[in-house]
């Protein structure tokens, strides 16, 4: 799996890839990253890679001609290693589809991609119009680059790849996974077993693993019934939830 991403700024993201467990996602090259600056590729003295909007306005626009030449590199160099097919653009974006757990499990399962980290006002569309297959948001807001979108999203890919979390099936029992039946994940504790004069819930000490494992269930239900609702009814419409679910919800309902 192959990611090239264009950024102005690829010192960004040197400790990104050198910290936290995901960097055995690409020291091994399960992940392979490859960082390309358009200004490496600008023509004239300053390296210029970016021009006023034409009809005016504040900031300044992303030129296609820099960006042209360094999708060129890239396209080469991808070619040179043996690749075949055109590769998926991918441009951070406020009008693109939000990055979720089933987004990121697609990624998770293909080559890769080139990642197109905007910056200033935006790219000019011409270049969008001609290379970007994709457009990806993180949510609601607006960045000052793609290039933590960028992060976010290698990291959430990196982490489902085979070896790279200690516990193979750690991922499994993550907010969102279809493991989990799309619910948000439940509590944890660890010792000791009273802190600040709180006590771990009796269940988890209790050594039974279906009474664990219910209680584990009962509260995914409760945590995600009362901060994401609408998870509940995704479930729900996919026949995911049990009787015995609907009997807790509805007793949480009451409590309510």
């Amino acid at each position: 799996m192959r990611f090239d991403i264009i950024t102005l700024f690829p010192e960004l993201f040197a400790p990104f890839l050198e910290s936290g467990v995901t960097r055995r996602a690409y020291a091994s090259g399960q992940v392979a990253v490859h960082l390309w600056n358009p200004r490496d590729y600008a023509q004239g003295n300053y390296r210029r890679v970016d021009d006023r909007p034409f009809g005016g306005g504040p900031g300044m626009v992303m030129m296609a001609e820099p960006l042209q030449h360094c999708m060129d590199a890239i396209r080469a160099a991808r070619a040179d290693s043996g690749e075949t097919e055109a590769v998926p653009v991918v441009l951070f974006s406020p009008i693109g589809t939000t990055l979720k757990h089933e987004v990121v499990a697609q990624w998770s399962d293909s080559q890769g991609a080139i990642l197109l980290c905007g910056r200033y006002e935006g790219i000019d569309q011409r270049f969008i119009d001609k290379h970007v297959t994709h457009q990806i948001s993180l949510g609601d807001f607006v960045l000052s680059g793609g290039e933590l979108a960028a992060m976010v999203m290698l990291d959430a890919i990196a982490r489902l790849q085979p070896g790279v979390l200690n516990d193979e099936g750690s991922f499994q029992q993550d907010s969102f996974n279809p493991a989990l039946d799309g619910l948000l994940d439940c509590p944890h504790y660890t010792r000791p077993e009273v802190w600040n004069g709180q006590e771990v819930p009796p269940e988890l000490l209790s050594g039974h693993h279906a009474n664990i494992e219910r209680w584990r269930r009962e509260q995914r239900l409760k945590i995600t019934s009362l901060h994401r609702p609408e998870l509940i009814e995704q479930a729900r419409a996919k026949g995911l939830l049990t009787a015995k679910d609907e009997g807790f919800l509805a007793k949480i309902a009451q409590q309510l």
